[in-house]
């Protein structure tokens, strides 16, 4: 068993690939998974994200299907060899990027199809015929119902990220479509965690597998630095734009547990001077796709968003993760942290915990087995701005914050605001009122006399014989005469 990709004799189209990308190495999950599959063996592994699962399983599967290599122009002679599922559609398009670079010099044909998007794009390449068809389940599910997608010659299934499609809901999905597909066939199982539903969905698909487990389950990468700080909910803004400024971080992944709370907390720091810009699933497709690509590019400084983008994303030289809310679930602490750290890098993990967060961390203390102590964080003293200063246009608002006392929520002034403002010159005293204005009102009528008002709609109501409530009738022109 090597460790070196120069000597796992891929064909010269791979081999060139590979080098070109910078592989020289492999990381653990490759160097057991790969010869391995090139046996043709069925494996199920697990390793921390961002370990290179993604190459653990492509170029050996490339490798395999070289034989069925032409360049014919025909969809018969491309049909799907191999097919990939993956739980969401940011993972799936990085996987089939990534499968398309590494069959860069290969007549081998590859596309993605996920949902948030058209699928007459999809459909006529799929029509052109592939052999790697990469894709999350509903949408295949959309394309087989359709007949777009043809799968009784798949030679290999991967099911990526395994753990995560169960949970939200994927089992049914997978088992209609694993019921398209041929009974002899190579089932390869990637997933972060072993969960008894896991190992029981590896039972039922795979023929006696493989098992590589190459760290212990659920644990974090030992390369990514852990801090949790005890700050109030109030001060979480304060306490990122003082970690990011000590620290001297150009970019991060900042994780929250709402959509609503996400889309609030990037327009928020936006205005405070920090581009940002939010990833959740309220997003159209064409918007979170758009979302990632700048932040990989650099033109936006902090990724605010949900756990839709805790699982597999590889966006290379992320230097943190700021968890802004404690995430629910336990798991999804490790993925999201996993975000930095990858390919062997360091990496900052730093989470904020409110008094309500107690349990929550406690979750993530017995799932990692290891002891977490609350630091505090201290702020620096607030520096006055001079007035119309860009801090006042929308920059770190936190001279202007109030502060929270008691449980009633009532405000007082920060003790620096209120000593400048005892400090300052009394203000010239109000010009006394009017005495006339305090005066009771007084009736000059003698008594027992009616009002005027009073008097007039009397004798108004007398001379007409009505009531003064009853508004007479207007006279109106009318075009007939009305019968008698």
């Amino acid at each position: 068993m090597t460790s070196s990709f120069s000597n796992l004799s891929l064909a010269e189209p791979l081999a060139r690939a590979v080098a070109e990308m910078g592989y020289e190495t492999m990381t653990p999950i490759q160097e057991q998974a790969i010869p391995v599959v090139l046996q043709g063996k069925d494996v199920m592994g697990a390793a921390q994200t961002g370990t290179g699962k993604t190459a653990a399983f492509a170029l050996p599967l490339l490798q395999r299907m070289m034989k069925h290599e032409n360049a014919s122009t025909s969809p018969a002679r491309h049909p799907v060899r191999a097919l990939v599922l993956l739980p969401t559609r940011e993972l799936a398009d990085q996987v089939a990027e990534q499968v398309r670079l590494y069959a860069k010099y290969t007549n081998l044909r590859s596309t993605v199809v996920f949902g948030g998007m058209d699928m007459k794009p999809q459909t006529l390449e799929l029509k052109k015929g592939v052999e790697v068809l990469v894709a999350t389940p509903g949408r295949l599910l959309d394309h087989i119902e359709a007949k777009n997608a043809v799968l009784n010659q798949v030679e290999y299934v991967v099911l990526d990220e395994a753990d995560r499609m169960l949970d939200i809901g994927f089992l049914p999905d997978l088992q209609r479509i694993l019921s398209y597909l041929p009974k002899q066939r190579i089932t390869l199982l990637f997933s972060a965690t072993f969960s008894p539903e896991i190992k029981r969905l590896a039972s039922s698909y795979l023929q006696d597998p493989v098992t590589i487990e190459v760290a212990r389950s659920n644990a974090t990468a030992s390369t990514v630095e852990q801090h949790f700080y005890a700050v109030n909910a109030d001060d979480k803004r304060r306490a990122l734009h003082q970690v990011l400024k000590s620290r001297g971080m150009k970019q991060a992944f900042v994780f929250v547990n709402s959509k609503l709370g996400c889309a609030r907390l990037a327009r928020s720091l936006e205005r405070e001077g920090l581009k940002t810009t939010a990833l959740h699933g309220d997003k159209s497709q064409d918007e979170r796709l758009k979302a990632l690509e700048a932040f990989k590019s650099g033109e936006v400084d902090l990724l605010v968003c949900t756990d839709v983008a805790a699982r597999g994303l590889d966006i290379k030289d992320v230097p943190a993760v700021f968890n802004f809310d404690v995430p629910f679930n336990a798991e999804d602490y490790v993925h999201r942290i996993g975000r930095t750290g990858r390919a062997g890098a360091s990496g900052l993990a730093v989470s904020f915990v409110a008094s309500s967060d107690q349990r929550l961390v406690a979750d993530i203390e017995k799932l990692i087995k290891t002891k977490i102590d609350l630091e505090p964080l201290e702020f620096e003293e607030d520096r006055p701005r001079a007035p119309g200063g860009a801090g006042d246009q929308g920059g770190n608002n936190d001279g202007r914050r109030m502060y929270r006392e008691g449980a009633e929520g009532e405000h007082r002034e920060r003790p620096e605001r209120r000593e400048r403002r005892e400090h300052l010159p009394h203000r010239q005293a109000a010009a006394p009122r009017d005495p006339f204005f305090d005066q009771p009102y007084e009736v000059n009528a003698a008594p027992g006399t009616a009002p005027a008002w009073e008097a007039d709609t009397k004798s108004a109501s007398s001379r007409s014989g009505i009531s003064s409530n009853i508004k007479p009738k207007k006279k109106v022109a009318a075009l007939f005469k009305t019968p008698s």
